[in-house]
């Protein structure tokens, strides 16, 4: 059996999508590319498992939708998975029909579809389309695998019944095998097969990695926090069911991708990087086993979970770039969005890990229906006095979107905030929640905090701060990738 995970072209005057297992959804002027790391440890378990495995990212490697099909119709799989998301999961819809209609010498594959969208509206996608099966949960990797297993010929040793999680089609009617339980054992997951997964593919084009070339790990699934109302993941990975490998694992693999592959840097991809105990064994092993001086590491992280000791131990150990979720400098919205996080240690937290070495980055959105432009405006200048300090390095601005599943997306719909239900329009290219500020404004506040540290002192900072060809290079990158999101929010 041949399975294929896929990436269909989605071609737009917008630029190019941001799909691949990511937890917004943009499309980009600059393309940046993130490892997908849940479809890629499934594609290394079902060739573990004795599947034939055709990895697929046509958007990764600019294929046209023509050329892309046409490639499709030659690998002829027996199985296509599809991850999606809300902007774009009407397109895939259309790509399902296509799929489906497809009669080439008997060859009509069986499509899966994946994600938060579909995790959280199942049956919306199964009659929207005739998409064979829905896995609906977080570790849809071992759910692929599971999926196909029961998909052999019969008389295949290992055919089995569907798991739990899976909604299918039984004679004309919808039905589901339950939810997906989120209790596999992250440790059972072998090494990501990078070169089946193409992993040089996402090595470059992502504006993170400072050390070229990079790659992607996942410590954990996904944030021990996982309350917060807007993000999509707490949709596949609630914080209840928090799990991560153990350090040792992650440690292991961190070496084969410097052996191996000579990765440089890496980004570990779990919504919270783990700390406490687990955090200092980490720590402790990447110097002893010498890789701090020979990769450097980056990861997100909660405000308030470490100190500055904790970030000094980071850096010992070779990490580099650590990502705080920031979203407002306004203390109500931070309560209404269940940060569990008060604003005065958003200072505090980047002035900690900065002074330990660090280079923080921060995540800000704009278009909180709550909020009035002066509360906007204060996040600005919070974000200014932040890069005036030389507290953060580097920021993202986003348009907050309210995607299904979320508790933002069931306030909108209770406080009657929706503008549309029209998933094509969940794009962060306009606010699709009323707000007091305008759809113009929420944009020009956005282009705002994009050049929030465009200030004498920050970019002197900057240019001191050169001394290497990585660093000269990375400032290059990262001023392309500037200029394409100040074109992605453009009126």
């Amino acid at each position: 059996m041949k399975v294929s995970i896929s990436y269909p072209p989605l071609s737009s005057e917008k630029g190019t999508p941001l799909l691949a297992q990511n937890r917004q959804f943009q499309w980009f002027n600059d393309p940046t590319f993130i490892y997908p790391m849940v479809p890629a440890y499934a594609a290394t378990l079902l060739k573990e498992d004795g599947f034939e495995v055709f990895w697929d990212d046509g958007i990764a490697e600019s294929l046209s939708y023509p050329g892309w099909l046409d490639r499709l119709k030659t690998e002829k799989p027996d199985v296509i998975a599809l991850e999606t998301k809300t902007p774009v999961v009407k397109r895939h819809w259309e790509i399902v029909r296509e799929l489906k209609s497809l009669n080439l010498g008997g060859w009509t594959p069986i499509v899966a579809l994946v994600g938060d969208h579909v995790t959280a509206r199942p049956e919306e996608s199964m009659s929207a389309c005739p998409a064979d099966f829905i896995l609906a949960g977080g570790d849809y990797d071992f759910l692929l695998r599971d999926l196909c297993r029961s998909l052999r010929p019969a008389g295949a040793a290992s055919n089995r019944p569907l798991p739990p999680g899976i909604w299918h089609r039984e004679n004309g009617t919808i039905k589901n095998t339950g939810a997906c339980p989120l209790s596999h054992d992250l440790d059972t997951l072998p090494f990501i097969d990078r070169d089946l997964t193409r992993w040089k593919l996402y090595c470059e084009k992502n504006g993170n990695f400072k050390h070229l070339p990079g790659t992607y790990t996942m410590a954990a699934r996904d944030c021990w926090w996982g309350k917060c109302s807007f993000c999509s993941w707490t949709t596949l990975y609630p914080g209840s069911k928090y799990r991560a490998r153990s350090p040792r694992k992650v440690l292991d693999e961190i070496g084969q991708v410097i052996e191996r592959y000579h990765v440089r840097e890496v980004m570990d991809d779990s919504g919270s990087f783990p700390v406490g105990r687990w955090l200092k064994e980490f720590c402790e092993g990447m110097v002893q086993r010498g890789y701090n001086k020979k990769i450097k590491v980056d990861c997100n992280m909660r405000f308030g979970a470490l100190k500055e000791a904790d970030y000094r131990m980071m850096a010992d150990a070779g990490f580099r770039f650590i990502l705080f979720g920031l979203e407002s400098a306004n203390q109500n919205t931070l309560d209404r969005l269940e940060k569990n996080l008060r604003v005065e240690a958003i200072a505090e937290g980047v002035k900690s890990a900065k002074a330990a070495g660090l280079s923080p980055h921060i995540t800000v959105m704009m278009g909180y229906p709550w909020e009035s432009k002066e509360d906007a405006l204060r996040t600005v200048t919070f974000a200014k006095q932040l890069f005036r300090n030389g507290w953060v390095d580097t920021l993202q601005a986003t348009i907050v979107i309210p995607y299904p599943g979320t508790p933002l997306f069931d306030e909108c719909r209770k406080n009657n905030w929706l503008l549309t239900e029209d998933w094509d329009r969940f794009d962060m290219r306009e606010a699709v929640m009323a707000a007091p500020v305008s759809n113009e404004d929420i944009k020009e506040l956005t282009r705002m905090l994009y050049t929030s540290f465009a200030s004498p002192a920050y970019i002197a900072r900057k240019i001191l701060s050169v001394r290497s060809l990585d660093d000269l290079r990375f400032f290059t990158r990262a001023g392309k990738k500037l200029l394409g999101h100040l074109a992605d929010f453009r009126g």
